[in-house]
């Protein structure tokens, strides 16, 4: 009688049994279920049927109308069901996800057919070691299907996932394929630990933190070695409630990923999904051209009394300068390719799901790019009825080149070769060779001499075994590795400036990291006097971390000829490892009464070996409960059909980010000193100063949400309330120099963070040929430090500063009043009263957070064509513009530099008003002014798709097949005046370096094509 469904497939009907001349078939992805002879009762209509569906899945429910009795499939799909009724009588069917339907029962054959629930109550959702009903959630966790944004060409699936969860604000921003993401989930909670998720993969945690140690300011992204199209659902974990059973692992959130699995006695299922693209920088830098720049400079020169440098005897006038474009040379179509093949499938005992794809995305950056391979293996058996083993193996290779010296600011950077060096000076001589100008390379020399790869061979898998003990006891044990290694290498030949410099550098740096989980879980789920539920979970989990590094170099080659290290006169090689371990217990008790009183508690113990034996052990208890009122008789006939409150508080601790050895006293051998001066004595020298008192940093939260849904949830809002407050702050304090360190580290420093989050969905239209609906979220977060010992700074000229009663991400500058109409000069804020403008007048100015955020989507289906259209927004958030800064400098620095068209709004005469000062040494010797600390809000179409889904009802080749068309970033509204108010920095080595723009690629624009074949 179980009926077993999909939402997304519907093929030929089939019986799952016969009762006494009732016939009752599914929607299948059934085939014929096992069917027996009925025990028929001579006296009575009854029966008694034992069977076993397709599927193996508990839950649904087959009771008759009037009677309390009822019956459920168990875990492998088998029930059991006795009447003793007289013909007709109606029986009820249900299943989570599909509407409760009676249906009569009179004994001719009949087809129970199971209709999705509009309402999403009974929805599965992912939570922490186990599934729940959406109606039976205490924790914020939000859901995302991947169907809808695995066509946008980023190489990281979080980066795509971008506006379609509230209060997770997420930034891939550079332009770079395979980079990382800059991701958080309800604000930031650190200084010196990490701020990232935790990243959990078919139950796998998976290590995200980058491996990149040439050149470590590019940081890359390791999630993006996992192909998009093999996953089935995401899940965002967000309160204390949802990710207190991870403990620390959990502080900064939970993203939980569910891989394509196969189903028992499956028919096989083969998908083909292709698509193909080209994307392009849709916005370059305004540059002057080069009659504009030579007429700044003798403005400026004049303004200072000094004398004219074009003239018809020296460079030539300024309006006979010429323009070259190197923009031109840096600048690509990129190509996007993207192949993936799957088979599902099972038989009785055995479900299996295999895939290949294949990605090759390029950068709008002539040198970068990403191409990525990849094969999945995902296995479950059953050795008995309540015995089952499984596996899941992810493999991939990927190959990147992300540019040289990208946002360094250094020799051989890519945008300052293009972008800095004035318009007006030629790109190559009067023979075609390149030329270089100032202390940057040639752009053409750079984009066509370029080597430099990293090659990422990537492992993450797991095997698991479980048992059922019980009909209400399982127990599970799992095994997940997470191995990567990354191989990079890179060379400087004679014809760039750092080859030049050493006479050819070649640099090899290979690294592993070998992350391994075990975990053990016992969960028990019982009812007893039909309205109360309980579930009780326990478990372990060991965790080992070994990380190795092998850095060489070698300069002084023969020639360009020979690239390998082995071949340079100078050689040097330093090797490094690092490993910690994490062992921890956790519990967690639930209790649900007739599904409208629920209650939750959690606790789990952390001991990690990054802290000394007294202070190793941290405790994280939470708490939630819910209060279900539309399930209320006071709401029976208010046409609510959701109203649920809910609360909790937790504790979660932190220790990701800092060091293996963070407690101990360290020293470092490789220091040689000379003996008497004629050889190199092997020498040690300390390191890092102890700290045994160093403990567990902490974040409490408390959340208060609310689900609220009418008209049968075709309109339902979700909205969450929080207070995030970080106590025992991981920190690098000073200490005087003459100690001989400049830090130590320790628990000194509180951080809060509040904000709400509003999610709505709507469904707009719901006809048989039409429907539209919306999905909208909104969320606005407060960070603040509360406590800090003194002010911290970050990055050149101490641009970014953090302090007591400032957020994080925060700009220390002197700040802009405005120019004076008369004179032209800048105006900037005295702050301390002493009627001269001093370092001393520099203050906080604004920090890199929104005012708030969120995303906007609307889908619609008019027959077999769909449209999608998402739209990504943030408001309030300011970045500091590092490229105008640089490309404002009033024509001072003449051919050392690049002016930026900007400056043609400058002050010539009395009257003027604008914010571009006058053309002085006055108004443009200071760098730091909060002019270029910009407004950067935006509103983005983010994407854009069409799509036609071809009939199949005839054929006999293929069961699906769609046409689809996606549009990426196809518009921008934003005050911004850069390439791009969402781009960023890279800079690897500090997580504080937010909200910085400085010689990184826009994100591209770009335009797919593709088809989905399902056979």
């Amino acid at each position: 009688m179980t009926m077993i469904i999909t939402l997304y497939k519907k093929l030929n009907k089939a019986c799952v049994a016969r009762w006494a001349g009732i016939l009752l078939c599914a929607l299948p992805i059934l085939t014929q279920a096992q069917e027996t002879t009925p025990l028929i009762n001579s006296k009575l209509d009854g029966l008694v049927v034992d069977a076993v569906t397709k599927e193996p899945l508990a839950g649904a429910t087959l009771q008759l109308e009037g009677v309390t009795h009822s019956t459920k499939t168990d875990r492998q799909g088998k029930f059991q069901f006795i009447t003793g009724q007289k013909f007709p009588y109606t029986i009820v069917v249900s299943y989570i996800g599909y509407k409760t339907i009676p249906v009569i029962a009179d004994g001719s054959p009949i087809t129970i057919e199971l209709e999705p629930d509009a309402t999403g109550l009974d929805e599965v959702v992912v939570v922490g070691y186990g599934e729940q009903r959406k109606s039976n959630l205490i924790g914020a966790i939000a859901k995302v299907n991947p169907a809808t944004v695995k066509a946008i060409p980023e190489a990281s699936f979080d980066t795509q996932i971008q506006g379609n969860v509230a209060g997770v604000q997420i930034n891939g921003g550079t332009g770079i394929p395979g980079s990382n993401t800059f991701i958080r989930v309800r604000g930031a909670t650190s200084i010196n630990s990490s701020n990232d998720p935790l990243y959990i993969i078919d139950g796998i945690f998976v290590n995200n933190v980058s491996l990149q140690s040439v050149a470590a300011d590019r940081s890359t992204s390791p999630l993006a070695d996992l192909s998009p199209e093999d996953i089935e659902t995401i899940e965002v974990l967000k309160d204390a409630a949802a990710i207190s059973i991870y403990g620390s692992r959990g502080a900064n959130g939970v993203i939980i990923v569910t891989t394509k699995r196969g189903k028992f006695e499956q028919q096989p299922t083969i998908a083909v999904n292709t698509s193909q693209g080209w994307g392009w920088a849709p916005k370059q830098w305004d540059l002057t051209t080069g009659p504009q720049h030579a007429l700044l400079v003798e403005e400026y020169r004049a303004n200072e009394g000094l004398a004219p440098v074009f003239t018809a005897n020296t460079r030539g006038l300024p309006e006979d300068q010429p323009t070259y474009d190197r923009q031109a040379i840096l600048n690509q179509t990129a190509r996007y390719q993207s192949y993936a093949v799957s088979l599902t499938g099972g038989s009785e005992h055995t479900s299996y799901y295999l895939s290949a794809t294949h990605a090759d995305q390029g950068g709008v950056w002539k040198t970068m790019g990403f191409n990525r391979t990849g094969f999945k293996v995902n296995l479950d058996q059953k050795i008995t009825d309540r015995i089952r083993v499984g596996t899941t193996n992810t493999l991939s290779r990927s190959i990147r080149n992300i540019g040289r010296a990208v946002g360094s600011g250094g020799t051989g950077a890519l945008y300052q070769a293009s972008v800095d060096i004035p318009t007006y000076l030629p790109i190559f001589d009067g023979d075609g060779a390149p030329l270089r100008w100032v202390n940057f390379d040639n752009i053409y020399s750079l984009t066509t001499e370029t080597d430099n790869t990293a090659v990422s061979n990537h492992y993450i898998g797991n095997v698991y075994g479980e048992a059922e003990i019980l009909p209400s006891l399982k127990f599970r044990s799992s095994f997940s590795l997470d191995y990567n290694s990354y191989d990079e290498n890179e060379y400087w030949n004679t014809n760039l400036l750092r080859g030049i410099a050493s006479n050819g550098e070649a640099i090899h740096s290979y690294t592993t990291s070998n992350y391994w989980v075990n975990e053990q879980t016992l969960s028990y789920q019982t009812s007893f006097a039909a309205d109360h539920h309980v579930g009780i979970l326990v478990g372990n989990h060991i965790e080992g971390t070994l990380a190795t590094n092998t850095y060489a170099a070698g300069t002084n080659f023969p020639n360009n000829s020979y690239t390998l290290i082995s071949a340079a006169a100078n050689q040097t090689v330093e090797e490094s490892w690092r490993k910690n371990a994490l062992v921890s217990f956790f519990s967690r008790v639930e209790y649900n009464f007739r599904g409208k009183y629920l209650l939750e508690a959690t606790l789990r113990a952390d001991g990690s070996s990054k802290f000394a034996a007294g202070n190793r052990w941290g405790y994280f208890p939470a708490i939630g409960g819910a209060w279900r009122l539309s399930d209320e008789p006071f709401l029976a006939n208010s046409g609510v059909t959701n109203l649920k409150l809910r609360a909790s508080y937790g504790v979660a601790g932190n220790q990701n980010g800092i060091g293996d050895f963070a407690y101990r006293g360290l020293w470092g051998a490789g220091e040689g000193y000379p003996d008497n001066g004629t050889a190199e004595l092997p020498g040690t020298a300390p390191l890092q100063l102890a700290n045994p008192d160093l403990r567990w940093e902490k974040t409490s939260q408390f959340n208060l949400g609310v689900d609220f849904g009418i008209w049968n949830n075709r309109l339902s809002v979700e909205a969450n309330y929080y207070r995030k407050y970080t106590t025992d702050a991981l920190l690098q304090i000073s200490v005087p120099n003459y100690i001989g360190f400049t830090s130590y580290l320790s628990n000194y420093g509180e951080i809060s963070n509040r904000g709400f989050e509003l999610t709505i969905n709507s469904e707009n239209i719901q006809r048989k040929n039409f429907t539209w609906s919306t999905a909208f979220n909104i969320a606005q977060n407060k960070n603040k430090i509360e406590v800090l010992p003194s002010p911290m700074s970050f990055e050149d000229r101490s641009f970014l500063r953090i302090e007591q009663g400032v957020p994080l991400y925060s700009y220390w500058l002197y700040n802009f009043l405005g120019v004076d109409t008369q004179t032209g000069d800048m105006l900037l804020e005295d702050v301390n009263s002493d009627d001269q403008i001093t370092p001393a007048d520099r203050k906080v100015v604004g920090d890199a957070w929104p005012k708030f955020f969120g995303g906007l989507s609307n889908n619609l289906k008019y027959h077999n064509v769909d449209l999608n259209v998402q739209f990504t927004y943030s408001f309030g958030n300011r970045l500091w513009n590092h490229n105008r800064m640089l490309g404002e400098q009033g024509g001072r620095l003449d051919a050392n530099r690049v002016i930026f068209a900007s400056q043609l709004d400058r002050w010539q005469q009395p009257g003027d008003v604008t914010d571009v000062p006058r053309l002085t040494l006055e108004n443009y010797s200071r760098q730091e002014v909060s002019r270029f600390f910009e407004d950067a809000s935006f509103i983005r179409l983010r994407t854009l798709s069409l799509g036609y889904t071809f009939p199949v009802k005839n054929s006999r080749i293929f069961d699906r097949l769609r046409l689809y068309v996606v549009g990426t970033n196809l518009w921008i509204w934003t005050p911004y005046s850069g390439a791009d108010p969402e781009t960023r920095i890279e800079r690897g080595e500090s997580q504080n370096i937010q909200g910085y723009d400085f010689a990184s690629p826009p994100t591209p624009r770009s335009l797919q094509f593709g088809i989905n074949l399902t056979l």
